[in-house]
């Protein structure tokens, strides 16, 4: 995906060409791995802590992300946490949609030609690659968890998923929605989502928080038992940063 020129922010002053470029990298870096340091930054893309500082300034500043208090669980040391910041629904904006305005008015017709039933299954077709395409990646890659499956899967889609591990099994988490505009008119998206996931792991998930209903991630658990996880396995080549729910709007 790349930043939409028509959606991105104006600046208050003139922005060079290499300024820009990076700042497409800090604001999709947050977009791909979550709410992040100005140290998580600077050490993923390989920037000093005060380069990156400068691009959150300005980025915070057009609108383009926020700041937010982190919560930790973990002892800490001395001095005050690092802050993290995240993408506003202005800097999500700024990211190219799959779906636009177009879609939203495509569904309405069909909802009101076809009903509840029409959109349901189109809700369902859009997502049968999940279905379609779930065996034969996992043929692909053996070394995946049935859920690392799955968030390669979506962030083939544009989902930039991840797996994190949870006290009762684990969590699937989607950085970026390209639905998200459409699904907040249209739950029934979401609703195909989830009962897609329930279906090829053969197992009740539970939805925790979606981005179409002002979350900042969407997550799903999937409870002890639906993976078949070794233990001590790693989260493998799709593990990302954990959101924490209760930070993200999402019931505990």
């Amino acid at each position: 995906m790349q930043i939409s020129r028509t959606r991105t922010p104006v600046a208050a002053q003139a922005v060079s060409p290499g300024d820009a470029s990076t700042r497409v990298r800090v604001a999709r870096s947050i977009l791909e791995h979550g709410p992040s340091t100005a140290a998580d930054l600077a050490s993923r893309l390989e920037l000093t802590a005060a380069a990156v500082r400068r691009h959150l300034d300005h980025l915070l500043a057009e609108g383009t992300v926020e700041q937010r208090e982190p919560r930790s669980y973990t002892a800490r040391g001395r001095g005050r946490p690092a802050k993290a910041y995240a993408l506003t629904e202005q800097g999500r904006d700024g990211f190219e949609q799959h779906y636009d305005d177009l879609a939203v008015d495509a569904l309405r017709f069909l909802a009101e030609t076809g009903g509840e039933e029409a959109v349901r299954a189109f809700a369902e077709r859009r997502i049968a690659f999940v279905g379609d395409r779930f065996e034969a990646v996992r043929s692909e890659h053996p070394g995946l968890s049935p859920a690392e499956v799955l968030a390669h899967l979506f962030t083939e889609e544009g989902y930039a998923a991840s797996v994190r591990g949870l006290p009762v099994g684990e969590q699937l988490c989607q950085q970026h929605c390209p639905v998200a505009h459409v699904a907040h008119e249209f739950p029934q998206l979401c609703e195909a989502e989830t009962e897609a996931i329930s279906r090829v792991l053969g197992r009740h998930v539970q939805r925790l928080a979606t981005i179409a209903h002002g979350d900042g991630v969407c997550t799903t658990c999937i409870p002890t038992g639906t993976t078949g996880r070794r233990p001590g396995h790693d989260q493998g080549p799709h593990a990302g940063p954990h959101p924490d729910p209760e930070r993200d709007g999402a019931p505990a």
